[in-house]
């Protein structure tokens, strides 16, 4: 059996919000972290588990990205963050569809990640 050394300790990175350590700025972070850039796979898979969508409507959007929406069909409310605020992109009250299982966020043709907060 092989001996494991523990793993090093890490220095903890800043950002403004959760899910953003060590980004710089929303314009030049390439992540494909939940709450930053839609990764291929990820649109792919939410597209065709149409099961999994909650029909919603968009109550507001923070300066932090932090979004609320309401489930239509239970009154449910789910927060979710985006990285760089869905780029001014949403507004109140507008109807939404959020993917519970692979954390999309839909507006339209928009697609957003989106990590839930």
């Amino acid at each position: 059996m092989s001996h494991h050394e523990p793993h090093a300790t890490t220095e903890p990175r800043t950002g403004a919000a959760m899910g953003m350590r060590g980004c710089v700025s929303a314009s030049e972070c390439r992540s494909d972290r939940p709450g930053h850039g839609l990764h291929a796979m990820q649109e792919r898979l939410a597209a065709t588990t149409a099961s999994k969508w909650i029909d919603a409507i968009l109550t507001g959007v923070d300066a932090h990205g932090f979004a609320t929406v309401v489930d239509f069909h239970d009154g449910s409310v789910h927060r979710v963050w985006h990285h760089d605020a869905f780029d001014g992109a949403l507004q109140a009250g507008e109807p939404v569809a959020l993917h519970a299982l692979y954390g999309v966020l839909a507006r339209g043709t928009d697609r957003f990640s989106v990590a839930y907060a």
